[in-house]
């Protein structure tokens, strides 16, 4: 009896774990909790990264003024970038900030804010490369897991037929990999991979002309109060120019 006692025990407090979980961050909760949680992959700049022993970049700078607005501080969960959609949909967090691309498989997970930047996929290649002959079908690619370069591009048959496709937690990690000879070449967004090149000059990068996309902030699906009040500060900070300046400041 002790032992069945045990289990109903341990099966209701699972079950209130899951229920919290996956509660609704509404702007009325966020508020009485006093904090915004922002989730992201830092590796990823200058949109998210590591300084010292604080996460900086363009997003951060964004996430810092919803918060502002809200009137609450932010707190940052820096994590695995493939694990952030899913984080969100069940309510572990309240944001999902991380230079993401918008795409039909992720809408169907998660609601998006406006749009408020716009990239595309850019290749790294060796310095001494031709870009202008360099084919990247048979080869093998390096790329950052779960972002639109792995799953759209280096993944997709259709689009790149690869020899292999390595995937990294970062795109510093596949550039490393990259430089060593471990792959061909690594594709990812233009901004990180001009940072990426900046900082190691024998590696170069360019446009091979993929469709470009958007970057939005994912947000629990029905939750219209925070993502209106997330709009409605992305809205302001592209009226003023803002986030080009944060762009600019990170760069």
């Amino acid at each position: 009896m002790k032992k069945f006692v045990a289990l109903i025990m341990a099966a209701l407090m699972m079950a209130m774990l899951l229920s919290g979980c996956s509660s609704t961050p509404t702007v009325d909760a966020i508020q009485k909790r006093g904090e915004l949680i922002m989730l992201t992959n830092a590796e990823f700049p200058p949109f998210e990264y590591v300084d010292g022993d604080q996460i900086k970049g363009v997003d951060v700078d964004i996430a810092q003024a919803i918060a502002d607005e809200l009137g609450v501080k932010l707190t940052i969960t820096n994590m695995n970038f493939d694990a952030i959609v899913d984080y969100v949909k069940a309510g572990k967090g309240d944001i999902g900030v991380a230079g993401m691309s918008v795409t039909d498989a992720r809408k169907k997970a998660v609601d998006f804010s406006v749009e408020y930047v716009t990239s595309t996929q850019y290749m790294i290649v060796p310095k001494d490369v031709d870009e202008a002959s360099f084919d990247p079908n048979g080869k093998i690619i390096g790329c950052q897991q779960g972002t639109t370069g792995d799953l759209y591009y280096a993944s997709d048959a259709e689009v790149i037929d690869a020899k292999d496709v390595k995937r990294y937690k970062s795109g510093l990690d596949a550039a490393k990999d990259l430089i060593n000879g471990r792959v061909d070449c690594v594709i990812i967004d233009e901004l990180p991979a001009k940072k990426i090149c900046e900082a190691n000059p024998e590696l170069k990068c360019y446009d091979p002309g993929y469709e470009p996309e958007s970057y939005a902030i994912a947000i629990q699906k029905g939750n219209s109060s925070l993502l209106n009040a997330v709009n409605s500060v992305l809205q302001k900070l592209l009226d003023e120019g803002k986030i080009e300046e944060f762009v600019v400041s990170h760069s």
